[in-house]
């Protein structure tokens, strides 16, 4: 009988039983090491999934933004006003600062800012607006003991950038800051808007002045490159670049040395100065008092600050120059001499007594000088500002006829100066009362109208245009304040041309006697602005005083009695040389009271140091 063969598998060798063993215990070792695993693999992927999530999205290219130069500005003369200089700046990348509380802390020692301060400046920049990856402004121009200490802590301050930007700087603090402007960060109202389209927040704009009505021109085209990062978010290389294009730099018509001589002249007063080319419209200086100082805006200013520039009762963000509306008082005698020769209701013959008053109903109408100035004809009435003679010649004329005058000298538009926020002032006319107030017009409103007082509301600039209409013989110009635009190597963009508005067709005799009457205020024995007369220099001008509040029939109070804020305005309006004019001057003083103390040697000084120092 033939036996079975043994299966070997099954057997019970001592060598089997050794592989088995070991086996099993290879096994149970190989089961716990997957299991960890495993378990690492979960706590990787789906507890903390989503931190290493972003740290992978961190170690990434990126693209970083560079921006342009913005333009300078230099006065007509080439002399550097608005610069831009170095400035490092600290920001903070929020998804790479993490820990974030301790960078926060961190920080806080470091630049001695509070912690609370600059989570609320993370908050605040950190909206749907602003890219998770942009590093957001925590503190400028932090100096460079600051940026070494950063840079040797780098490590221990995850997300911290340090920038070098462009910080803008005018050069001459307080000097023409009505002119320039300021430039400060983009607000949310502002990115919302067409203009602002290709804006993001944390850019600077111009905000006021030349800044703000020149900002396309200024700004430049943003550049570009694109960057690795690590996990950190730390630059591991450059990997290409598209260079910013500078903005356009601006020369303007203002002449830095006849501005500063302007302000100094307004130092001590409330007001403002225009100085202008007669023929060709180029603005010398424009001067608004009190000035501010520009730099102040750049890093922003504290709410408190803000609160005391805003009601300061001097409102010295207002350009009194283009924005203040005032009474143009008796400069507007000048409007009302030409439509009564224009018009005919007076000539060079024409006469009127005044006895100090106009009766007109059942009110005087006073004049200026209470013991009246006689028997006058037009060009003393100019010379010595005879209020009861323009009384008569409104009368005469009615104030639509004197609207019509005004607006063809510009009055109640803008003049179109390059600079936002101008104001067009007011000419009054019956239909205009009917509209505003529902209440026909009044006979006695024309005699205030007829000499400046009333609804009447004009600017140093608008008044400026009227004389420089007196002096070039009838022509309006357009106000420029701007020379030429050059690009960043130099060339010449647009060489701004004078402007012309028209010829305003007046009779050569009425431009005659208009203009003798108005070199009487200045030279003549009666003239009211005698003491701007200057040796060597023949001025022609008219004086105003322009009342705050109205003069009641019988009224005793003194003009020196009065509140400051309740004194009358000064004005002076002139050009010279007479024969051959080369320069205007439109100057008003808040409650300066009279313009032939108070207005008229400003502007004296001023065209003695134009026509001896700045013209060669």
């Amino acid at each position: 009988m033939t036996s079975k063969p043994e299966n070997i598998l099954t057997s019970q060798t001592p060598d089997n039983d050794w592989y088995r063993k070991r086996l099993m215990v290879a096994v149970w070792f190989i089961i716990p090491v997957f299991a960890v695993l495993l378990l690492r693999l979960f706590y990787l992927q789906i507890i903390e999934g989503d931190t290493f999530r972003k740290l992978s999205e961190n170690n990434c290219i990126r693209l970083q933004t560079i921006d342009p130069p913005r333009g300078l500005i230099f006065d007509r003369n080439g002399i550097l006003l608005v610069d831009n200089r170095p400035s490092y700046d600290l920001g903070l990348v929020v998804r790479d600062a993490s820990p974030l509380d301790i960078t926060v802390q961190n920080l806080s020692s470091i630049l001695m800012l509070p912690e609370n301060e600059i989570m609320e400046l993370i908050h605040a920049k950190n909206h749907k607006h602003h890219s998770p990856y942009n590093a957001t402004l925590i503190q400028s121009n932090i100096g460079r003991n600051t940026l070494a200490y950063l840079e040797s802590n780098r490590y221990s301050l995850p997300g911290i950038v340090v920038d070098v930007r462009l910080r803008r700087q005018y050069v001459y603090p307080h000097l023409a800051s009505h002119v320039l402007g300021y430039i400060g960060e983009i607000n949310s109202g502002e990115l919302k808007g067409e203009a602002f389209a290709d804006y993001r927040p944390g850019d600077v704009v111009g905000k006021f002045g030349v800044e703000r009505s020149f900002e396309v021109i200024l700004k430049g085209q943003r550049g570009g490159r694109q960057i690795e990062v690590n996990s950190s978010g730390r630059l591991v290389n450059v990997l290409s670049t598209v260079t910013s294009v500078p903005g356009q730099n601006i020369y303007l018509s203002i002449d830095k040395s006849l501005q500063e001589k302007a302000e100094t002249l307004l130092s001590d007063a409330t007001g403002a100065l225009v100085a202008m080319n007669p023929n060709t419209g180029h603005i010398l200086a424009l001067a608004s008092s009190p000035t501010f100082d520009q730099n102040a805006f750049i890093d922003g200013m504290s709410q408190e600050e803000w609160d005391g520039m805003i009601k300061n009762p001097m409102r010295p963000l207002l350009n009194k120059a283009i924005q203040g509306e005032y009474p143009p008082a008796s400069t507007y005698k000048i409007i009302c001499a030409i439509a009564g020769l224009e018009d005919g209701v007076i000539d060079e013959r024409t006469t009127f007594f005044c006895p100090g008053h106009l009766k007109y109903g059942n009110r005087e109408y006073r004049c200026w000088k209470k013991g009246g100035h006689g028997t006058v004809n037009i060009t003393d009435a100019i010379a010595e500002s005879c209020d009861v003679f323009f009384y008569q010649t409104g009368l005469k004329l009615g104030v639509d006829r004197l609207a019509f005058y005004a607006k063809a000298f510009g009055l109640g538009s803008r003049t179109g100066i390059q600079l936002d926020g101008e104001a067009g002032g007011l000419v009054p006319t019956t239909l205009w009362k009917k509209r505003k107030t529902g209440v026909l017009w009044q006979g006695g409103e024309t005699l205030s109208v007829a000499i400046g007082q009333g609804y009447n509301l004009v600017t140093p600039l608008q008044m400026a245009v009227v004389m420089s209409a007196i002096a070039n013989g009838g022509f309006l110009v357009t106000p420029l304040i701007v020379n030429r635009i050059e690009n960043a190597d130099g060339e010449v963009v647009d060489a701004v041309q004078p402007v012309m508005r028209g010829r305003i067709p007046l009779k050569t005799k009425t431009m005659q006697l208009v203009q003798k009457g108005l070199w009487e205020v200045v030279n003549g024995n009666a003239g009211t602005a005698r003491i701007a007369k200057i040796n060597g220099i023949d001025i022609s001008g008219k004086t105003g005083t322009a009342q705050v509040f109205s003069r009641k029939s019988g009224s005793v109070e003194k003009e020196d009695a009065r509140a400051q804020h309740l004194k009358s305005h000064a004005w002076f309006v002139a050009y010279a040389p007479s024969a051959s004019p080369q320069l205007v001057v439109s100057v008003i003083v808040e409650h300066g009271e009279h313009g032939s103390s108070a207005a008229a040697p400003i502007a004296s000084e001023l065209i003695e140091t134009y026509l001896h120092t700045v013209v060669r």
